[in-house]
């Protein structure tokens, strides 16, 4: 994922994720159970603090290995999508069993990030 296309994304998760929390706040909180809004708020922030760190992904892009930057980008978003996505079909629908998957996105998140640290490090730092 080249940087034009990682802040797109970023700005749209962004935008999704005030998106979701204004609902949550406001068009849930009379049709869900307390601990299912709690579940709901969790996905709006992992999906908030995730694509501001695609943000940095893109900012940072030419000291980072390209290629690494690109995959970390993917895992991130893997892990938004599947994550919060999985956490948000979860409270909607009343189905638990979609949590069975939660756990996936978390651990592309981690992938992502271990993957940055990779493509810092093999990037060009001036300094």
């Amino acid at each position: 994922m080249n940087a034009r296309t990682t802040v797109i994304i970023a700005s749209v998760m962004l935008m999704l994720g005030v998106g979701t929390g204004a609902f949550g706040a406001h068009g849930l909180r009379a049709h869900v159970a307390p601990d299912m809004l709690s579940v709901w708020q969790t996905a709006v922030l992992y999906q908030v603090f995730h694509a501001l760190g695609l943000l940095g992904v893109a900012a940072l892009r030419p000291r980072l290995h390209t290629k690494l930057a690109s995959a970390a980008s993917l895992f991130i978003l893997a892990g938004i999508l599947i994550f919060s996505g999985s956490l948000y079909a979860l409270v909607l629908s009343g189905v638990r069993v979609i949590g069975a998957i939660t756990p996936v996105g978390g651990v592309s998140f981690m992938i992502g990030w271990v993957i940055m640290a990779i493509a810092a490090a093999r990037g060009n730092w001036s300094d």
